[in-house]
């Protein structure tokens, strides 16, 4: 991609961002607000630093040299980065974060038929996880992002941010909870991870959606426990084509190889919301 396609795709990320941005925040934060910039604004500048890979003094440096990119933002004066990092850490990011990819979804992929989970590690520190395992270093603790993915456009229906590692069945049900709001697919695929009888249940009892997960045989018999636990067999699974849960995984290194591995706050809150940032970002260009 040369640097004017580079640009292009920046420009319709920020334009995308304003626009539905503003269905979710309000203009100003109090009536009695100075208003020198809108809620609108200052959020879809935290999205570009996400998916710039940037602090909060870079990416006023990047808007500061770029007459297109204040255009699109419709600004008329540069916010500071301490007005950004205050926005970050007293609005409820997160919350906005759902409601637009929500949005997204109801706009470019209201009827997909098939979704998949699965979860992944964002460090806190500039070390790898490669290097880690290389120089034989313990990765004690990550921030551990928690997807469901569309099969067919790749969309983001649901997140859940937490700390790593821990089994991925203590994220699921908050995570297969926010999916039911936004989605409605015929088919949910999931790896071994969140093998559990009342994952099924969820799905098919509550949300109507087929759940295909391969077992985690435990018994020395080689049996398999539960109603639908017992139904997961290789040729089924592979008859309703589980090979899709891949899809996953490809969203999650596209989501790496473009706004980055390693996260740049410090504070657990600003961890989160950053990694949450990431995402939206990541399906705002996409």
């Amino acid at each position: 991609m040369n640097e004017s396609n580079k640009k292009n795709v920046l420009l319709e990320v920020t334009s995308l961002a304003m626009k539905i941005s503003r269905k979710y925040v309000t203009p100003y934060s109090h009536p009695k607000s100075p208003q020198k910039y809108t809620q609108s604004q200052l959020l879809t500048i935290l999205i570009l630093r996400a998916y710039l890979k940037t602090t909060y003094r870079g990416i006023i440096e990047i808007i500061e040299t770029s007459d297109q990119l204040q255009k699109r933002l419709l600004l008329k004066r540069l916010p500071s980065y301490s007005t950004l990092k205050h926005f970050a850490d007293r609005s409820h990011v997160l919350e906005i974060i759902d409601k637009m990819s929500a949005d997204i979804i109801q706009q470019f992929a209201p009827d997909a038929e098939e979704a998949t989970l699965d979860s992944t590690g964002m460090e806190t520190s500039s070390m790898s996880a490669h290097y880690r395992t290389r120089s034989g270093k313990a990765r004690k603790k990550y921030v551990k992002l928690s997807l469901c993915v569309l099969v067919g456009s790749m969309f983001p229906a649901g997140l859940v941010v937490s700390w790593g590692p821990y089994n991925d069945k203590r994220e699921a049900r908050p995570l297969l909870a926010k999916t039911k709001t936004v989605t409605q697919p015929q088919r949910l695929f999931a790896d071994k991870g969140y093998d559990a009888e009342w994952v099924h249940e969820f799905c098919r009892e509550d949300w109507n959606v087929e759940s295909w997960i391969p077992p985690a045989v435990h018994r020395d018999d080689g049996g398999v426990n539960g109603h639908y636990r017992s139904q997961m067999t290789e040729e089924k699974l592979k008859e309703k084509g589980y090979g899709k849960r891949w899809i996953v995984e490809s969203f999650m290194s596209g989501l790496k190889r473009t706004t980055g591995s390693a996260l740049c706050a410090r504070t657990e809150k600003s961890l989160f919301t950053e990694a949450g940032l990431r995402v939206l970002a990541y399906a705002l260009r996409r």
